[in-house]
């Protein structure tokens, strides 16, 4: 795991549950920083708090991802799976992507990911995050998800949250102004987790299994190995499955490798 590049400490104070959360934007549980390296928000800084698993994706192969996204980045609808500080998203947002999904599993970073886009100046209709495991979000239905989208108001989607499971508890940012995103798949999604615990495969399982990737979106999976044999093996595995029987499996557009880190564009293999 990557240490953050800078550090310091703050004391967060716990609530009433006893769970930690931010005394205050300005008192926040902040760790590191991480900078946007390309687009409108460049050389702005996003924070992040100190985390198990939480290691920024390395400017190099940024620079590098985003150069292979150069034709397909602008007016994309984008999820970042995992994602930690959100820089994967934020650069996204940053390079004229029109939407971004953010799922983070931790709370309090959550809460700094909304925090980040605030000090971004974004839209409300630009971003939403959604606070929960990806592998658990992406397995609900379709209207599960749109119930949390921008189509609809503040308060219906916290009506929603609020019946939601405790497997995934839900902190999204709503806005009416984008509902021609709503229900569609997503043109480009990040899926970026530890690495230890090889959540990418549930992850981009359910995300196919749901419909929230097709043919023409553009998948990033990052890890310590490659992953081509593990990615035929899931392939084999869809096929078995009666709602992905036709699955024909994956192409892989581009692959690098920085350090131990390997990283590749893939899609949806075509008939």
């Amino acid at each position: 795991m990557k240490k953050p590049v800078s550090s310091r400490k703050v004391t967060a104070k716990p609530d009433h549950k006893g769970n930690t959360k931010m005394a205050s934007k300005a008192k926040s549980a902040t760790a590191g920083e991480v900078r946007i390296i390309g687009g409108q928000f460049k050389r702005r800084s996003i924070s992040f708090i100190d985390a198990q698993g939480l290691r920024p994706t390395p400017d190099r192969l940024r620079e590098t991802l985003f150069n292979w996204l150069i034709a397909d980045i602008h007016g994309a609808r984008v999820l970042d799976s995992c994602a930690g500080s959100g820089v994967l998203g934020f650069e996204a947002l940053s390079r004229g992507a029109a939407h971004c999904t953010f799922i983070e599993m931790n709370a309090v970073q959550s809460q700094r990911l909304r925090y980040s886009a605030e000090q971004l100046r974004l839209d409300a209709s630009q971003y939403q995050v959604i606070q929960g495991q990806a592998e658990q979000v992406l397995k609900k239905p379709a209207e599960f998800l749109l119930s949390l989208s921008p189509c609809l108001s503040a308060q219906s989607a916290l009506a929603q949250s609020t019946s939601a499971s405790a497997s995934a508890p839900i902190d999204a940012h709503d806005s009416k102004q984008n509902s021609e995103h709503c229900g569609s798949p997503f043109n480009l999604v990040f899926i970026d987790p530890p690495y230890a615990d090889d959540l990418w495969q549930p992850i981009l399982t359910a995300s196919i299994e749901q419909q929230w990737i097709d043919a023409t979106s553009v998948i990033y999976l990052e890890a310590d190995k490659d992953l081509m044999e593990q990615l035929a093996v899931l392939a084999a595995t869809l096929r078995q499955n009666a709602t992905t029987a036709d699955f024909q499996g994956f192409d892989c557009l581009k692959q690098t490798k920085v350090g131990q880190v390997v990283a590749g564009l893939y899609t949806l293999a075509s008939s």
